[in-house]
């Protein structure tokens, strides 16, 4: 199957490549199954992920678990007995 891009369509790939690390033609196959939007949102939140890491606005691990165990417990089931 051939597909024919407009020369904006290419510029927008390019840029989308250029945004996510990868060649336009890798990014098409993507592009072609879920659209500019959603892979254009999806590389720009990945990369603002990256950039509050890398600026060190992570959470340590120990609070997140003790925040997932008290997500458990208020809505988990109750363990049975053994």
């Amino acid at each position: 199957m051939k597909t024919e891009l407009s020369p904006a369509m290419e510029k927008r790939l390019a840029k989308l490549a250029k945004d996510a690390g990868r060649t336009p033609a890798e990014m098409l196959p993507y592009v072609m199954k879920d659209g500019f939007e959603f892979n254009e949102d999806f590389v720009r939140k990945v990369n603002e992920g990256i950039a509050e890491a890398d600026a060190g606005k992570t959470v340590p691990h120990a609070q997140v678990m003790k925040e997932i165990e008290a997500v458990i417990q208020q809505h988990g089931r109750p363990k049975k007995a053994a």
